[in-house]
């Protein structure tokens, strides 16, 4: 349970980061990777590891709440920051993940139907998009959670066999990229005409 909402909180494993990285310009591909590997650093160990030291630091894990992790969460910010700081602060973030997860799974399928189909799908895409959104905010809580570890692992399925097959030109693209950058990474400091 705990993988299963840690893959669809970083989305390590999907093969999704690699639909935004795509977009990004960059002097080589493996340098957007090291900067994408922040993404899963910061939301796994950084964000994760607030709100578990804040549930354990109120003894709100005692309560339970398992069922409502939002609630649950809030309760905990609650008592672990002064006022009503705590649910505001949870319930700002819950809305902003949720829009922005909205907007980035919306991007990755538009961008995955135009590759698959072709740009004259994207319309059609959107519409049901539109609808399938409805219904998941309809539709119970239990319900949204299962069909989404499924489809998560019908993702991650294919895109770990894919990295197993392109691991050693992963290797070999890293270990040249550090050979040619032996110390710190100086491109931040370079100028765009160096």
């Amino acid at each position: 349970y705990g993988v299963a909402r840690g893959i669809f909180s970083n989305e390590s494993g999907l093969g999704t980061g690699g639909i935004a990285a795509a977009a990004a310009k960059t002097t080589h591909p493996v340098r957007q990777a090291l900067v994408s590997m922040t993404q899963t650093f910061i939301d796994t160990l950084v964000v994760v590891s607030i709100t578990a030291l804040c549930i354990i630091v109120t003894d709100v894990w005692t309560t339970g709440g398992e069922d409502d992790a939002a609630t649950f969460t809030a309760r905990a910010f609650e008592l672990g920051l002064p006022g009503d700081w705590g649910s505001i602060i949870v319930t700002l973030s819950v809305l902003f993940f949720a829009f922005s997860t909205l907007l980035g799974w919306s991007y990755y399928g538009e961008r995955c139907m135009e590759f698959l189909f072709g740009r004259r799908v994207v319309f059609p895409y959107r519409l049901l998009f539109v609808i399938v959104v409805y219904i998941g905010a309809t539709t119970t809580l239990t319900t949204v959670w299962t069909f989404s570890d499924v489809m998560n692992g019908l993702m991650a399925l294919p895109n770990l066999i894919g990295l197993l097959i392109l691991s050693p030109l992963v290797y070999r693209e890293t270990r040249d990229y550090f050979r040619q950058h032996p110390k710190k990474d100086t491109d931040m400091e370079k100028t765009p005409t160096d």
